[in-house]
């Protein structure tokens, strides 16, 4: 794995180019990748220091490993494209909806996969990278992956038939996570905060919480008890939350991207 080309550089992939070249964990000159809107592809790279590519079909014949990033729509007509280049390649696919099984059937036998779901805050060192089992690496190239994407965040390994909700709480979650920090910026500013030192106040709140859970494993639960004291302000801020359906909110809008 000594060169990484992305195909698409949305968010996503932008957000993972820029936290393996910031860790350190690959240097800038050896990533590369190839987007229709030329322009904006030499903008950001410019940015996050990537080697821009003017075709498509350029991108095998400079990496070995591809990681596919455009969105799931675009696949199958950048696989017909590509059908023979990926011959031999490693392809790491981030596309929701597009797994082992899935890519199996669209590609020749020696192009070897691996389905991950990962998540914005990889741009920060902070991400959540879900590896399904099932895959056709090499163990030693995995591995490598591994410590690749293991740069920006946790990594994880699912079954296949779980990959479907690690990605709905690790990749929908930052968008109700930053809900939750708006909402509670807009409850701070009402009482006199600036918006500003509202909004850094309860992100660092939020990331300091996350981290004591993990850093402890305690059930966030008793972290919770924890701060309600008996008859004290956090209780009658949690007696409030649930009177609106809070746990119960935030269970539904899972299912209602499970069941859609």
């Amino acid at each position: 794995m000594e060169k990484i080309g992305f195909i698409g550089m949305g968010n996503m992939a932008q957000a993972l180019a820029a936290g393996f070249i910031n860790a350190g964990a690959i240097d800038k000159k050896n990533v590369y990748a190839f987007a229709p809107h030329q322009d904006k592809l030499q903008k950001n790279a410019e940015k996050i220091g990537f080697t821009p590519v003017r075709s498509l079909l350029a991108l095998p014949q400079i990496c070995d490993t591809i990681i596919m990033a455009c969105k799931p729509y675009q696949i199958e007509g950048v696989l017909k494209e590509l059908y023979s280049a990926l011959e031999g390649k490693a392809l790491i696919s981030i596309a929701a909806g597009w797994d082992f099984a899935k890519y199996k059937t669209a590609l020749q036998t020696n192009t070897r996969v691996q389905f991950i779901m990962p998540n914005t805050p990889a741009m920060v060192g902070e991400g959540v990278l879900l590896f399904e089992e099932t895959n056709s690496l090499e163990p030693q190239e995995r591995q490598d992956i591994m410590k690749l994407f293991a740069s920006v965040g946790l990594v994880q390994e699912l079954p296949s038939s779980l990959m479907g909700i690690g990605g709905t709480v690790t990749g929908c979650g930052p968008a109700f996570v930053d809900l939750f920090i708006e909402a509670y910026g807009d409850a701070a500013v009402k009482y006199g905060l600036k918006r500003e030192d509202a909004y850094r106040l309860i992100s660092q709140m939020v990331l300091g919480s996350a981290k004591l859970q993990l850093a402890t494993g305690t059930h966030p639960g008793v972290l919770k008890d924890n701060v309600c004291s008996p008859a004290g302000t956090t209780i009658r801020g949690v007696t409030a939350l649930e009177e609106q359906g809070f746990r119960n909110a935030c269970i539904k809008s899972v299912t209602a991207i499970m069941e859609k």
